[in-house]
């Protein structure tokens, strides 16, 4: 791909974040009891073991709350873990979490568990975004963090990824380069759709 194609897709995302940041925080203000909704259709509709290991982001800004299920996933006795970023160009690591735990700044104003937790590699992953579509493809904020990550672990690992994120976040198709990696999933306040 050329330097003058990959430019203009970086410009393409840019303008597609920046429409889809207006959309999720008017659905993030609208819809207060998103996240436990959610909670309610993943528990119903996922068939995950009791064994996997599955990862959870803690809530930035206006994104979907994924608290309540990292809450309950956890009571049902799940190993839950939280992504760590190490820095810019590496792909995020995975440490162990309870509830209690003590977490620490990670800067961008979202947590992750103390460096001293366990590092655990997931099997299932749930993930923010800006934007989806039915495709499979999101749209993150632009570091790469969870394409290198996914690309990493799909090397030697089968892990399922799904979106986390309001319905109003799905555009009909999202800007996408020769890196970005495909969802297997979306769940949203009123469904839960596999691609």
């Amino acid at each position: 791909m050329s330097q003058t194609s990959m430019n203009s897709i970086d410009q393409d995302k840019q303008q597609q974040r920046k429409e889809a940041k207006k959309r999720r925080t008017r659905a993030y203000k609208e819809q207060p009891n998103a996240g436990q909704e959610v909670c309610g259709i993943w528990c119903e509709q996922a068939r995950l073991k009791p064994s996997q290991v599955i990862s959870i982001y803690w809530p930035l800004g206006d994104e979907l709350d994924p608290l309540p299920l990292l809450t309950q996933l956890h009571s049902l006795g799940h190993k839950m873990v939280l992504p760590v970023m190490l820095g810019a160009g590496k792909p995020l690591v995975f440490r162990r979490w309870q509830p209690g735990d003590q977490l620490q700044d990670a800067g961008f104003g979202t947590k992750e568990p103390l460096d001293d937790q366990p590092q655990l590699e997931p099997d299932v992953i749930l993930a923010p975004l800006l934007a989806f579509d039915q495709q499979g493809y999101r749209l993150g904020y632009g570091g790469g963090f969870y394409d290198r990550t996914l690309d990493q672990l799909r090397q030697h690992k089968q892990v399922k990824v799904f979106g986390l994120a309001f319905a109003e976040q799905e555009v009909s198709r999202v800007v996408r380069g020769q890196y970005d990696q495909a969802l297997d999933g979306m769940v949203t306040p009123t469904a839960l759709t596999t691609f």
